[in-house]
Order: C-alpha cells, then structure tokens, then sequence
C-alpha cells in the first residue's frame, strides 16, 4: 500500500493481553476428562491460542494498514448490573473465590478466569464507548472468554458474562433508542435473547445451525417460535439454518431476512457479533462457511451500518475453535466491513462444496412464518 494514501477507514481493535490468562484446561474435547487411555489430552477448544492467531493475523498479516489498536480495560462489578443480576454476580465471585469450578457443561471458572471475564466485559464496553464518543466508524472488541451464551443469571457454553449484551445497554443508557445485534455465530446467541426478550428498544436476530436445547444452562431451541415476550414479540428473530450450509445460503439469509427487518426496525447503533465456527473447518460447528461467505456477510452489514446507522458498526468476538482458519475467516469478515474489493488473502482451504437448495428453502419457510407472526414486520413505513 501506498504509504501516502492511508485507508480512509479503519477498524479500531480493542484488545489486551491479560485475556490470554483464562486457562481452560484439557481433556476430551471440552469436557475437562481425563479417561485414563489417551496419550495426548487436547486443549480445551476456547483456549488463548485460537486469538493469539486472531491478534498476529491483524497484526502482522496484510490487513494490517486498516487496523488501529486500543487497549481494552477491566469492567467494574457496578457495570456488570444493567444486564446481569446481583445474585448472579456474586455467585461468579464466590466461585472464583473457591478455587476451580465448573459452572455448567464444558464451562470452567478456573484461578484468574473471573478477572479476565471482567477484561473481556470492560473491553467490550470500551469498544462501544469508542463509538458513542464519537471517536470512529466501526470498533471490534477481541475478547475471550467469549459472552453471547451468558444469560443474566446463568453462565452457559463457555461465557460467564455477556460482553455483546453489556455493551448493548450502553448504547442504550447513552441516548440510543434502537439497537439492533446480529450474530452469526455458529449456536444461538440464547444468553443475548434472553437479556432483551421483553424489549422492543433491541432487535435481536441470530443466525445459527439447528442445534435446539443442549441442557438446562441452555434451556432456549433457537427456534423460530421463539419471537419475544410481550412489547418485545417479534423483537427476537431466530434462523436455524440447515447443518451444512455454505456460503450461498447464508447470503441468501442476509438478503431475504435480516436486511429486510433492518429496514423495518431501522437502529441507530449495530452490533454484529461473530464467531468462526460458522467455518468450514471447526469442530463445534456442522456449517460450511468459506472466507468468501464471511466477507460477503461483512459487506452486508457494513452497507447496513452506512444506511442506518451512519456507519456505526461494533463487531464483538464469541467463537470459532479452528487455530488457524478462525483467524483467515476473521480477516475475511473485516475485508468485508471495510470494502475491499479485491481480497488480499486466498484461502487455504480453496473450494468446499455446498449444497444451497434446502438453506434456501428454509429461509424461505422462516420469511413465510415471519411475515404472519412478526407484527413491526407487517408494518408500513
């Protein structure tokens, strides 16, 4: 790049190394189990190494020119509250009292994990505190222990607090009066839905593959029943797509359901909250995303933000376990929010082959049902 033509847009990453100390553990894939007749035990899946890769590809990799770093902070316990209840809270800080504990399946409060829970919250809320400031365009919050499964008062898959949701209220408590989340990562943002399930103030729209309850810390299906409670009916829109589908299917999704309840709800501040597992390649995940499907959604959202928002985009990091494609998927969402034309990395993987027709079926059953159960939808501008 042409040092006398710096980007005109950048990405302000917030990020701190301290989020590199919560230690997971190892085990059969998550389950922290030693059985006895394995010679290699393996990571937990949400270990520090997959942002390690997400860190040096932004640093060190061609997209380099378009980020701008900030380092993140630590939330107090006080800006925990708008989202999450007391109770809750002082469970989460006698358990890291305690020493190591699992608080749900897979999801393991162990020395130094709650101070680097509250790194990820504050750091969130930095990010979105950026944009309100009115100090840029688009800031992403690189944060680990990931938040979008955290409900007020249940930790759940891997997340204790809820960095998406925190950041939410903020926008909120600061003046804006429609905040719309959109999350693409691989399972159901259940813990945000929950936080927001009786608001019409937050438009919540998940993307994720048909995986419906895994246990009571995740009582929610991520169905498309599931629209919202009173003022907030229709407010919470699920897309549980086809396990398998790629990357024409979930454009399709964009285009045929989410810029169209964007242009009814009509936010003031967007947050798309992302995970890699959406990949190709992870191993929590049964969809088949390439970097091409990641940069088309990026692009999405990105013309969503310029239309609505007047560009104000915060992306919140949740999953994606795949050590090095996670970081490629990553770098491709980004080349999509900021409009490169040209990708300035190829991908490793080449082509996966989809199979788009039933993602494209069920995305039309899902605007179907919309259409007849979403009332703000049915709504004339």
């Amino acid at each position: 790049m042409d040092s006398a033509a710096p980007p005109s847009d950048l990405v302000h990453v917030f990020w701190h190394s301290g989020m590199l100390e919560h230690n997971t553990g190892t085990g059969v894939f998550d389950t922290g189990m030693n059985p006895g007749f394995l010679d290699i035990l393996e990571k937990h899946p949400e270990n520090s190494d997959r942002v390690r890769n997400m860190v040096s590809i932004l640093k060190r990799g061609p997209i380099a020119p378009y980020i701008s770093w900030h380092s993140g902070r630590s939330a107090e316990i006080p800006e925990l509250l708008p989202f999450h209840s007391q109770e809750y809270i002082s469970k989460l800080v006698d358990a890291n009292a305690s020493g190591s504990v699992e608080l749900c399946s897979g999801t393991f409060l162990n020395p130094g994990s709650w101070s680097v829970a509250l790194l990820a919250a504050g750091t969130a809320l930095a990010a979105m505190k950026y944009l309100l400031d009115g100090h840029g365009k688009i800031s992403y919050a690189l944060v680990r222990p990931p938040g979008h499964h955290a409900q007020p008062s249940q930790a759940d898959g891997y997340c204790f607090l809820n960095n998406a949701g925190l950041a939410v209220k903020t926008a909120l408590s600061s003046g804006c009066e429609r905040v719309a989340v959109v999350d693409i990562d691989v399972h159901y943002g259940n813990g945000t839905a929950e936080g927001f399930y009786s608001s019409d103030s937050v438009l919540t729209i998940s993307l994720h593959m048909n995986h419906g309850s895994w246990g009571p810390s995740h009582p929610q299906n991520g169905s498309t029943d599931e629209l919202g409670d009173g003022k907030g009916l229709g407010y919470n829109l699920n897309i549980p797509l086809p396990n398998g589908t790629g990357d024409r299917g979930y454009d399709y999704a964009m285009t045929e359901l989410v810029v169209p309840a964007m242009q009814k709800f009509k936010p003031q501040m967007l947050v798309m909250v992302i995970g890699q597992d959406s990949s190709a390649f992870d191993p929590n995940g049964r969809q088949c995303l390439t970097m091409e499907g990641y940069r088309a959604i990026g692009r999405i959202v990105r013309e969503l933000a310029d239309k609505h928002t007047q560009g104000r985009l915060l992306i919140v990091q949740e999953g994606g376990y795949h050590i090095t494609y996670s970081a490629y998927c990553l770098h491709a969402t980004l080349e999509g929010v900021l409009n490169l034309q040209t990708p300035l990395l190829s991908d490793p993987i080449a082509y996966y082959p989809e199979d788009a027709d039933l993602a494209f079926q069920v995305v039309d059953l899902i605007k179907n049902y919309w259409e007849s159960n979403v009332p703000f939808l049915q709504e004339d501008n």
